[in-house]
């Protein structure tokens, strides 16, 4: 059952939100070359933990992992687009990392990612990262009153096709509120426009493209049993919020 939530709660949503903005703004700007993700991870637990918060990640297991998730962030590196486990081989300048952080305050949840260049990256990467985070804007902007769920999909389809980007296949957005995920269980990344759920205010989503830089929509998963990459080994970008829709349009709830 889909929750709709109240001016009250979306205030709740919003104070998490805000400990996720900051969470990945502290975190991008210690992601340098030679830093490890593990030294990341750690930053990311500090500043929830100093704002009272709890990270949503944390000993996360749903039904398809073999465990608990092990670390407070998801940090993903070139090839690997979600869910990479934070370890500790530096990066190096030239990488790009997907930054997705969670967190819980006051029983509601807070979801976003960013992906970000680690140095100076090439010109292929910087466009990726650009067009990934322009798909998740124009899914934003489709997010109103009225709408259906199709017409964030096809918002951030039409962006991905026009640069020739595969879309990760088997991922989406989802519902977010008093549980990290929640009805509507998937918000898609494609699909026709004026078809599926209608979009109804007090609705909380997480919208997150997933682009792949090589064309194709195929991932592979890797053997921890978390982290999903590209199969043809080239490179993607992961942009997410946390929105809700209101009569006055798409409130983002992780912004700083």
């Amino acid at each position: 059952m889909v929750a709709y939530k109240t001016p009250r709660e979306l205030a709740i949503m919003r104070e998490a939100g805000r400990v996720v903005a900051l969470t990945l703004e502290r975190v991008a700007k210690a992601a340098v070359p030679g830093v490890r993700p593990v030294e990341l991870d750690a930053i990311a637990a500090r500043t929830i933990k100093e704002h009272e918060a709890w990270p949503s990640f944390l000993h996360y297991h749903p039904r398809w992992a073999p465990s608990p998730y092990p670390a407070t962030l998801c940090l993903s590196v070139n090839d690997v687009v979600v869910h990479g486990i934070p370890d500790t081989r530096p990066l190096r300048a030239g990488d790009i990392l997907s930054i997705d952080c969670g967190a819980v305050l006051g029983g509601y949840h807070g979801d976003a990612a960013i992906t970000i260049p680690i140095g100076s990256v090439d010109a292929g990467a910087a466009r990726l990262l650009e067009v990934t985070e322009r798909a998740l804007r124009h899914g934003i902007e489709a997010a109103v009153a009225g709408g259906r769920l199709g017409d964030i999909g096809h918002a951030v389809q039409s962006v991905a096709r026009a640069a020739g980007y595969g879309i990760l296949e088997g991922c989406t957005g989802h519902g977010i509120g008093t549980a990290m995920h929640e009805e509507p269980a998937a918000v898609p990344n494609t699909g026709p426009p004026g078809r599926g759920m209608r979009l109804r205010e007090g609705l909380t989503i997480a919208i997150e493209p997933m682009f792949i830089e090589g064309g194709h929509d195929a991932g592979r998963m890797l053997p921890d049993g978390w982290a999903i990459a590209t199969a043809d080994r080239s490179r993607g970008a992961h942009f997410e919020h946390t929105i809700a829709i209101t009569a006055d349009g798409p409130v983002v709830l992780t912004a700083p």
